[in-house]
């Protein structure tokens, strides 16, 4: 199953959740469609497990294979599956580009860590799914700097989180230590994502 490309806001309306984390799809907050004012129905238990599966999935931007086989990575990892899924989540180089504010979205964080932008520990790596660790320091190659897209990210940027260290002077950040579940997505029930794979 390949990676959705559709409109964004629509999908952010159906699922009732902003995917860009800024809110501006939900100025409208019901489904998109003649009809959509009318269209919230209650779901079934298998329906609202299913929901949270696709907000989770399409806020990450990962198609259903690359999402499955992460879960089944945390579920072997010691301590609570559907915590432990969501930190893995968070720890992607692509995730981690984006919080840093080198980027105003996941999929342009994902686009600059394939076209060879981006670095950890000062060596090049361009696989968007990389996990990295605590300690491990993100920054850009010399040559990516001055990119325009790059400094626009970088102003507009609103809120680093406390898992993170940002150097101004060296344009790095560095990953501290692991996000805590507080400090993640409250709009996500991951205990129904683990129901739905322990069917």
């Amino acid at each position: 199953m390949s990676r959705y490309t559709g409109p964004k806001f629509k999908l952010s309306r159906r699922l009732g959740i902003s995917l860009s984390g800024t809110g501006k799809e939900l100025k409208r907050p019901f489904p998109p469609g003649q009809h959509g004012p009318n269209q919230r129905k209650k779901l079934s238990g298998y329906g609202v497990q299913l929901q949270e599966k696709q907000k989770l999935r399409h806020m990450y931007g990962l198609n259903e294979k690359q999402f499955r086989n992460l879960f089944d990575k945390a579920a072997k990892i010691k301590g609570i599956s559907g915590e432990n899924f969501m930190i893995l989540l968070e720890s992607r180089l692509d995730n981690l580009v984006y919080r840093l504010g080198f980027a105003n979205s996941r999929a342009g964080s994902r686009q600059l860590v394939s076209h060879g932008h981006v670095t950890v520990n000062g060596k090049k790596v361009d696989i968007a799914s990389y996990t990295v660790s605590t300690g491990d320091v993100i920054g850009l190659r010399e040559r990516s700097r001055g990119q325009k897209s790059i400094k626009e990210a970088m102003e507009g940027r609103h809120h680093l989180p406390n898992y993170l260290e940002f150097n101004d002077q060296a344009m790095e950040g560095k990953f501290v230590r692991l996000p805590e579940r507080a400090e993640l997505s409250q709009d996500i029930d991951e205990k129904q994502i683990v129901e739905f794979y322990s069917r």
